[in-house]
């Protein structure tokens, strides 16, 4: 076999290798950065009013609620009012409100003692 003939047989095969390995090259892997994980536990405050059913009237269809110290709602507030984690009933602030008790009036559902509520 000539030189020629031998040429003429590697040069192709080099030419696809040199493809396929040049390809590779030019390919930067990059590594994902791992995720920042917290080192303790996330806490956030929990700014929603919460209150305690300290009275109920069902024959007026109205609560007294027990809030704590300095978070009373407004006047005409919708609340909501939970037993268990379920929502049980939709309450209105009426009022009168003194130092850390406010009335409401029950406009759906049925409350009890100790049934919590929030404003949300």
């Amino acid at each position: 076999m000539n030189l020629t003939a031998l040429k003429m047989k590697i040069t192709p095969a080099l030419f696809v290798l040199l493809l396929v390995t040049n390809g590779c090259f030019w390919r930067h892997h990059h590594a994902t950065p791992a995720i920042a994980r917290p080192v303790g536990p996330i806490v956030t405050p929990d700014i929603t009013a919460a209150a305690r059913v300290i009275a109920v009237n069902t024959v007026g269809r109205f609560v007294v609620l027990n809030f704590p110290g300095g978070q009373l709602p407004k006047t005409e507030q919708t609340l909501f009012l939970y037993r268990d984690g379920l929502k049980v009933a939709e309450l209105r602030v009426t009022g009168p409100q003194s130092e850390n008790h406010t009335v409401a009036d029950i406009v759906s559902g049925e409350a009890q003692v100790s049934d919590s509520v929030r404003d949300q």
